[in-house]
């Protein structure tokens, strides 16, 4: 019963992708399953977004810039004021429409959200309606609010998305191009075109997600022409796909060290200083990324080039000899890249002196492990610039006193007051001065150690035209994105 079970699926999955080549469906195998139900909340989010079915008021363009979106226009009333005028004439995928109201309730309920959206750390935001706008008022003087705006994670959703319970179900709840139908759990999802959609009405008829956790899985789905766009091909597995499918992005992504400053052995910064001397990052480039990542010079790589050009040297902590230092290690299996990196940071450890413990678990079944500092070392792939097009959010996220990310369980008055100059001051080369001295800050505690910055590799099956590449990982599938068949 259960072969026949999975045989049915897996036939209207086939049916489902290969619809008439005159209105075709797109099927997409996807990295991680879903953490919280696809909560737009959450970091299901991105998910959502990267379906174009969930949209928010400001997106960004390819440099970071705010671009309206659900909103139209936005204006600075002050310090702490900013208005935002709601776009006209927007249907929700359930038939409502988008009003002032909405878009202001959909923001509170991520101000009360628990845990709350990383974009929103350290800051105390209300929201209120003017007319047809809505004004944002921030406690702190926030010059990044429209950036802020256009995380995936601030997406302005329909009432009947809102439970009472505080669960948000994003079913036929969104305003963009598809309408999310179906939610298989953490096997796959369904959306179709909407076609009520406020601008271009999408070249596609809908959208099947599967998730793929297994790299070598999803990339055989693109070799078999199972699925027509691909995330994130494995580096062992990109020779064996023709290279006219594989696209390499270089991603605002560092593979680090998280190194636990609050308890066991390396809350004893010279022992952290000898984790930082130990690590070979060239080795890992060159063996476990195949040359395919860049090593790292500090927290933000390539994807932002400004960074490189205002770099000073640190003042590094001596290291002391490890001795037989016991320490456990941990990564997780969903990126497949991260287990061999592991293995290689291991045998460096021990080489330094170190005796290593290794531990490796779905993220799903490690995340909240590692947030509560159960291990020594965490190395984690994290995306810098992901929700704001700022890195201010991921550093305050990750390694400030009350940063909800903060594997390192770092606190650090430097680093924290360092934190908030970059956070004040205004978009421009003031703000990127203070980011880097933010990040110097951060890597003079050892807290961190980055070892690369990644590239993606996307498949995409021949006939697909115009699916996203994109470094922020916001957009896949959009309404221009076609399959010739």
């Amino acid at each position: 019963m259960k072969r026949i079970l999975i045989s049915t699926v897996t036939l209207g999955l086939m049916l489902a992708s290969t619809a008439s080549a005159a209105d075709p469906r797109v099927h997409i195998a996807m990295l991680q399953p879903p953490r919280s139900g696809l909560s737009p909340l959450s970091d299901d989010a991105f998910k959502l977004s990267r379906w174009s079915t969930a949209e928010t008021l400001i997106r960004l363009n390819a440099e970071g810039d705010p671009q309206p979106f659900l909103a139209t226009e936005w204006q600075r009333l002050d310090d702490h004021n900013w208005r935002f005028a709601v776009r006209k004439g927007v249907k929700f995928h359930d038939g409502t429409d988008l009003t002032a109201e909405r878009a202001a309730a959909s923001l509170v309920a991520a101000t009360k959200a628990v845990p709350k959206p990383r974009i929103l750390d350290g800051v105390e935001m209300t929201v209120k309606v003017n007319g047809d706008a809505v004004i944002v008022t921030t406690k702190a003087n926030d010059p990044l609010l429209p950036n802020r705006l256009s995380s995936p994670q601030l997406a302005i959703m329909a009432e009947r998305a809102y439970g009472a319970d505080g669960r948000v179900n994003p079913i036929e709840a969104g305003t963009g191009p598809f309408v999310l139908k179906t939610i298989e759990g953490v096997t796959s999802a369904h959306l179709d075109r909407f076609d009520g959609y406020w601008g271009e009405r999408a070249k596609l008829s809908g959208i099947d997600a599967d998730y793929v956790n297994d790299g070598t899985a999803r990339a055989a789905s693109i070799r078999t022409g199972v699925a027509q766009v691909v995330e994130a091909i494995p580096v062992s597995q990109a020779a064996l796909v023709d290279p006219d499918l594989i696209h390499e992005v270089p991603m605002p992504r560092t593979n680090t060290l998280y190194l636990n400053t609050k308890k066991g052995p390396l809350a004893d910064p010279a022992l952290r200083a000898a984790v930082r001397d130990a690590v070979d990052r060239e080795a890992i480039v060159r063996t476990v990324y195949e040359g395919r990542a860049d090593v790292a010079r500090g927290l933000l790589g390539p994807a932002l080039p400004w960074a490189d050009g205002l770099r000073q040297p640190l003042v590094k902590t001596a290291a002391r000899p490890p001795q037989g230092t016991k320490i456990t290690l941990a990564t997780f299996s969903d990126r497949a890249e991260l287990p061999e990196v592991a293995v290689l940071a291991a045998q460096a450890l021990t080489k330094a002196g170190f005796e290593v413990k290794q531990e490796v678990r779905q993220y799903a079944h490690i995340e909240a492990d590692a947030l509560a500092g159960s291990f020594d070392i965490f190395i984690l792939s994290r995306a810098t610039v992901l929700d704001s097009g700022d890195p201010v959010a991921y550093m305050f996220s990750d390694f400030a006193c009350k940063g909800s990310f903060n594997i390192s369980q770092l606190c650090d008055p430097k680093v924290d007051a360092a934190l908030e100059k970059a956070a004040e001051a205004m978009p421009g080369d003031t703000r990127r001065r203070a980011i880097i001295e933010a990040e110097a800050a951060i890597l003079a505690t050892d807290a961190a150690v980055p070892m690369l910055h990644e590239r993606v590799i996307q498949g995409e099956a021949e006939g697909i035209e115009a699916a996203a590449r994109d470094p922020r990982e916001r957009t896949l599938i959009t309404e221009h994105t076609t399959l010739a068949q």
